[in-house]
């Protein structure tokens, strides 16, 4: 297990009330870590906070901030927050996120706010935690959620894979500063999501599609593979199996190494090719 992941350290985790941000704040509470949920919505926050402590966590080791991502001042009261009521944190899971639809000429006006809670939010804060982080001296992690939208980029929703695919690059730098700085136990991590049954994917459907795989599981994966050593931490799902990802990735990195068109998957001239290619 990875050494920031033991009993009594503590973690910050966005988008926490539902969906991943909760099972991973449940799962971080079942060994005994400290945990605080920030999100919006102070209601969604203290119902989060009861069913962590149904399952068993003391009071004194949830908390929650009612904390808009998109705003660096709230980040920046968030870290202050959590770094007094706990004296040091050690997991810091990024992972607030938002998909409300988005078109090229932003006909929506949502390009803003996706990217700033998307992508800021994930940037921004690392940016404030890290170094706190990296001069307690402790092992750390720090988890950005991404999604393989931000990779393949399908079209239909052109500022959420922005956002994600600035989280994706994003993440790579800092892992790769965190681990060519001297003395730093900090390490980073991209979750890369499949299809998940959460809020952001259920688009008011309660009960979960056949395809979909649960938070819980998507978050059980995530820690099973952080304890391998897995950086990019690429979740299967009920209809895409490991095999299928891969070969969509490679796929898309062709279209520059092979001078395809752009988004050649869903190109007239290359579609079939792709779907040849896909079942080789």
């Amino acid at each position: 297990m990875h050494s920031a992941l033991i009993k009594g350290h503590a973690a910050v985790i966005t988008g926490a009330a539902s969906g991943i941000g909760l099972a991973a704040a449940q799962h971080l509470a079942s060994i005994g870590m400290r945990v605080c949920l920030a999100d919006i919505g102070t209601d969604r926050l203290a119902s989060a906070r009861a069913q962590i402590i149904a399952s068993g966590a003391a009071e004194s080791d949830v908390i929650v901030q009612e904390t808009d991502v998109g705003d660096v001042n709230a980040l920046r009261n968030l870290a202050n927050i959590t770094f007094a009521a706990f004296g040091a944190v050690h997991v810091l899971m990024n992972n607030a996120g938002m998909q409300p639809g988005s078109s090229i000429f932003d006909t929506e006006t949502n390009w803003d706010r996706i990217i700033g809670v998307n992508m800021f939010g994930v940037i921004r804060g690392a940016q404030i935690f890290a170094p706190r982080m990296i001069a307690s001296g402790a092992p750390g992690l720090i988890i950005n959620t991404g999604s393989k939208q931000g990779i393949t980029t399908p079209p239909g929703d052109p500022a959420y894979n922005v956002s994600k695919a600035g989280v994706k690059v994003f993440t790579e730098a800092l892992q790769h500063h965190l681990r060519n700085t001297p003395d730093c136990k900090v390490d980073a991590r991209l979750l890369i999501p499949g299809y998940v049954h959460t809020p952001l994917t259920a688009h008011g459907r309660t009960e979960k599609p056949s395809g979909a795989w649960t938070p819980t599981q998507t978050v059980d994966f995530l820690f099973a593979s952080i304890e391998r050593g897995d950086f990019y931490i690429l979740c299967p799902d009920n209809e895409v199996d490991r095999r299928t990802d891969e070969k969509r990735i490679r796929w898309a990195a062709g279209d520059i190494a092979d001078n395809r068109p752009p988004l050649s998957r869903w190109h007239p001239d290359y579609a079939e090719s792709f779907k040849k290619w896909l079942q080789e």
